[in-house]
């Protein structure tokens, strides 16, 4: 098969769908890999590194698109790759078309084949290809909330460990998933006082089990409300499967916390947890609601590319393979991720959002 890997062009996206390790194994196996100019440049890939593994640099997306069978990007397509895209392109990518109906749209309309990294479910329920970017992303969601705390990136001025003498600042995480547990893990590493909300009892238990400063309690709107208003830092960190995320805080809410408090929605490729969530990009990654700083990154991870292409390969090259062979259609973890085939809508999730 002719695996094609474009550059990515969402703003300040530096990922990329597979590094050169993860492409020599499919050369090695009689797939020609066709990698976009510079699509590995900012991961700290230069297209050598991918001519030494057997792979064949192609001038531009008009080219890449123009050869390749199968699709492999990180991010959704948008813009000019939209026009590149045809019928008989396999595309396997992160989606979110729940929460972008014109994009599902626009790729009914061409009429290919869709596989979502973030729908792909093994047999325990567990998000294989979401789950390395879930990690990174809750991380950097402690890491940057601690950052847009300081009063120069207008924040409170809150040491968010606190200091003898000084008080903890208080992270507020709704969900303990993946993200909620990795924002958990860092923000009591860095000694703040954690709050949890979370459903599952074993979550609860593990996430207590963090530490003396982490609190686990279930999500009634009782303690949403209590928790939201003494929140230095409120990370959304829900998901539901192939979904919009569901809102849990709402714009009142918000208004019930200090000045200078920070809001960032993980969730908002899934359209947000947070009522006052809005997509923002690493060019201008924040705004105000009622004084409150709001981070709204789309991809998250795409900060640390290096690091993020690294684990997302590792994660990405099983399924590659399982997926550049005949009859994968009958794969039952990749039957899961098949959002659109042959322009049809598949996963469940999706149709109810289409009339």
């Amino acid at each position: 098969m002719r695996i094609g890997i474009p550059r990515e062009i969402k703003t300040l996206e530096g990922r990329v769908g597979l590094i050169p390790a993860a492409a020599r194994e499919l050369a090695r196996e009689g797939h020609e890999v066709l990698v976009e100019r510079s699509a590995g440049q900012l991961s700290g890939y230069p297209d050598q590194s991918y001519r030494d593994i057997g792979a064949r640099i192609v001038p531009d997306a008009v080219a890449l698109y123009g050869e390749a069978e199968l699709i492999i990007k990180v991010k959704e397509p948008i813009g000019p790759e939209l026009q590149l895209l045809r019928r008989d392109h396999l595309l396997f990518s992160y989606l979110h078309l729940a929460a972008n109906l014109p994009l599902l749209n626009r790729l009914r309309e061409i009429g290919l084949t869709a596989v979502a990294f973030e729908t792909v479910e093994d047999k325990d329920g567990h998000l294989p290809l979401l789950a390395p970017m879930s990690d990174i992303a809750g991380r950097l969601a402690a890491q940057i909330g601690a950052g847009l705390l300081l009063q120069p990136a207008g924040g409170k001025g809150l040491l968010l460990g606190g200091l003898p003498a000084v008080e903890r600042g208080r992270v507020v995480i709704l969900g303990g998933g993946v993200v909620g547990g990795s924002a958990a893990e860092v923000a009591a590493g860095y000694g703040a006082e954690v709050v949890v909300l979370e459903r599952r009892r074993n979550r609860l238990e593990a996430l207590r089990a963090l530490g003396h400063n982490v609190t686990a309690l279930y999500p009634y709107t009782d303690a949403i409300e209590r928790e939201v208003a003494r929140a230095d830092l409120l990370i959304g960190a829900v998901l539901i499967t192939g979904e919009r995320a569901p809102r849990l805080v709402s714009a009142a809410m918000i208004g019930t916390m200090q000045p200078g408090s920070v809001v960032i929605d993980v969730a908002v490729d899934q359209g947000g947890c947070i009522e006052t969530t809005r997509p923002t990009t690493y060019a201008d990654p924040t705004y105000l609601v009622d004084g409150v700083v709001h981070f709204g990154v789309t991809n998250m991870p795409g900060a640390v590319p290096r690091s993020a292409s690294q684990a997302l390969s590792a994660a990405l090259l099983p399924y590659t393979r399982l997926i550049a062979r005949d009859g994968w259609h009958e794969h039952p973890e990749l039957r899961h991720g098949i959002n659109l085939s042959d322009g049809e809508i598949i996963h469940p999730a999706l149709r109810r959002y289409v009339a």
